[in-house]
């Protein structure tokens, strides 16, 4: 398995330049990771993940955020715009399943062949808002249910499912975009809720971790903590591909280079760069490294679990799933 130990989203608009496509050939990022400003209609947006794979010369993976909701890169009126997850999450797994297999089938017709969803957080009564209507509920075996049909629905669709973020953003009180939330609650509270959905799908192929400081673990950010990363791995059981959030994210401290270092020694697998030009990308680049024989292990078992999607009739699907949403409203 090639490439760097990272995912880049550092494309400026919504084609390939030139320069970004000579760097990202030199980088040789394991995957990319597009946003709003990288979307434009469904032709553009295929030329883009095609032209992504020419730089770096194989089918690498393509991921994307595309919850629903306030976090949607992908909108009206050339996709769907779903509500938040929240929102409808009193309507059930079935149609948990449905939701995200054709959210999944729309991102897959344009070459972006990982989501990262479902997001796993139990939703708390002091959550921060930026997060709440993003989680799929309040309790624990809830959330791992519809994130397991989430998860399902994505698969079946040939997308690989990104789980978030680990291990457990729901009692965080501030926006990790902005500042590092402290969490204060002690282990066997965090082993009984915020922990349970991520060991419930420990067997999913990718990962996410939080930018979060959890007091009764350690003083460093999961993101950088070899504690906490080693608890992802043994106490909740989690050997899929391991990255981190976004690494410009303010909650952490340091460069760039910095943080991507200090994720990568923890045992991250990969940095998630986000918000970046080719000057800041190179240095995180290179403070990353080429992926660990480990993480090209859990690379490739990632990889083996994208297929094709399942035939379907999307319009059968769709009217099937409003009928259940409906049903609840």
């Amino acid at each position: 398995m090639t490439g760097s130990a990272t995912i880049l989203g550092g494309i400026e608009g919504t084609a390939l330049t030139a320069d970004e496509a000579a760097f990202f050939r030199e980088a040789d990022p394991w995957g990319f990771i597009l946003f709003g400003r990288n979307v434009e209609n469904p032709a553009q947006l295929s030329r883009l993940t095609g032209d992504l794979r020419a730089a770096v010369g194989r089918d690498c993976v393509i991921t994307v955020d595309q919850e629903g909701g306030r976090v949607q890169r992908l909108r009206g009126p050339h996709w769907a715009d779903w509500p938040a997850p929240l929102d409808q999450a009193t309507s059930g797994p079935r149609a948990m399943w449905l939701r995200y297999h054709l959210i999944g089938r729309e991102l897959r017709a344009v070459g972006i062949d990982s989501n990262c969803a479902p997001t796993l957080d139990v939703a708390q009564p002091q959550t921060h808002p930026f997060l709440r209507n993003r989680c799929l509920g309040t309790d624990p075996a809830r959330v791992a249910e519809l994130g397991r049909a989430a998860a399902d629905g994505m698969l079946a669709a040939g997308v690989l499912p990104v789980v978030k973020h680990m291990p457990g953003h729901g009692r965080a009180q501030a926006d990790s975009h902005l500042d590092l939330p402290l969490v204060e609650a002690d282990l066997a509270e965090l082993d009984a809720i915020d922990f349970a959905p991520f060991r419930a799908l420990s067997d999913l192929p990718m990962g996410m971790t939080a930018h979060i400081r959890f007091a009764a673990l350690d003083e460093a950010p999961a993101t950088a903590s070899a504690r906490i990363i080693a608890l992802i791995r043994e106490r909740i059981g989690f050997d899929g591909l391991l990255m981190t959030d976004d690494i410009t994210m303010q909650a952490l401290s340091g460069t760039e280079a910095e943080r991507a270092a200090a994720a990568i020694a923890a045992g991250c697998d990969l940095v998630l760069h986000c918000n970046g030009d080719i000057a800041s990308m190179g240095p995180v680049v290179e403070a990353a490294g080429r992926l660990t024989d480990a993480a090209a292990g859990r690379a490739a078992a990632a990889l083996a679990r994208r297929q094709a999607p399942e035939d379907a009739d999307p319009a059968a699907l769709l009217a099937e799933w409003q009928a259940l949403v409906t049903a609840v409203a």
